[in-house]
């Protein structure tokens, strides 16, 4: 299960984690998402992701799409990678809001991480070069306006 490493990897360590954890492992679902909630809410954006991923999944909640998206795009906008790529999964897949290749190319070009970059450019064989460009833009505007000066590197390698 994946679920357990991003707790560590998002920095999870206020009270309610351990529960959170250890109720997910033994398959508790419903006392995990009781755990990470308040978390996601007070802002935590490893606790939003794994809240997202919860609802994306049907664990312990009903299956949400749109909830999902709700909290993985507040955990994105904190700069969380993970929630980053599965909001270009989402709109890849159009699970929750309508199928957009260059949404998703955005998102997995601002998330920058492997995985992300390869499924980017999967989505842009499916994308005419204009759709590129516009997702590329899109990407950079994103990361200039929520990184500032530190996110021009980024954006540089992200619209390569």
């Amino acid at each position: 299960m994946v679920l357990p490493l991003l707790l560590a990897a998002n920095g999870l360590t206020l009270g309610g984690v351990d529960e959170a954890a250890s109720a997910y492992k033994q398959g508790d679902y419903g006392t995990a998402v009781r755990e990470w909630r308040p978390l996601a809410e007070q802002g935590n954006s490893g606790a939003q992701l794994n809240l997202g991923y919860m609802y994306d999944n049907g664990y312990g909640v009903s299956r949400n799409y749109n909830e999902a998206i709700m909290w993985y795009r507040k955990a994105a906008e904190q700069g969380n990678h993970r929630a980053q790529y599965n909001l270009g999964l989402m709109y890849e897949g159009g699970y929750g809001v309508p199928q957009d290749n260059v949404q998703a190319h955005m998102w997995y070009d601002i998330a920058g991480v492997a995985v992300a970059v390869s499924y980017r450019d999967y989505v842009a064989r499916e994308m005419t070069s204009a759709q590129v460009a516009e997702a590329q833009r899109l990407a950079s505007e994103w990361i200039g306006s929520h990184l500032g000066q530190a996110g021009e590197a980024k954006t540089q390698m992200a619209t390569r």
